[in-house]
């Protein structure tokens, strides 16, 4: 399976009044794991942009482990949890540098139409994309 590790230093701006880590910046954090494991597949998102079609996100959750602080080093696992040729499901941890897992969860999309929001077929409209994916969530031997 491909795992896209990127590291993330904690901003102060992304904590709360607790002084730990905002609950809704791990999304963001998701998306940048997400777009990091897109480049590791060969793919630029703003080059797909350019072909008339965006990737909402219809489905999120998110399982809150332990707290993550301002001046932490932490590190987002992202890989392809879920594929059937229309909906993609993305896993991620954030992680201590410790290996602690701070934060579980998963975030579901489907690739629209820009103009009309309609879902398309990555199978059947980015044969190459969809290759990808399917290569992406193969088992590797360790």
């Amino acid at each position: 399976m491909k795992i896209n590790e990127t590291s993330i230093k904690v901003r102060y701006q992304e904590t709360d009044m607790m002084g730990v880590v905002y609950h809704a910046n791990y999304l963001v954090w998701f998306e940048i794991g997400r777009t990091a494991l897109i480049e590791d597949l060969g793919f630029l998102y703003h080059e797909i942009e350019k072909q008339g079609v965006v990737s909402p996100v219809v489905d999120a959750a998110v399982r809150f482990k332990q707290p993550v602080r301002y001046g932490d080093d932490v590190y987002i696992k992202t890989w392809v949890h879920d594929y059937d040729g229309l909906r993609i499901t993305y896993g991620y941890e954030v992680k201590h540098m410790s290996g602690k897992v701070a934060v579980e969860g998963e975030t579901k999309h489907v690739i629209v139409k820009r103009e009309s929001f309609r879902p398309i077929s990555i199978r059947k409209h980015f044969p190459v994309w969809h290759e990808a994916y399917l290569q992406a969530m193969e088992k590797t031997e360790e």
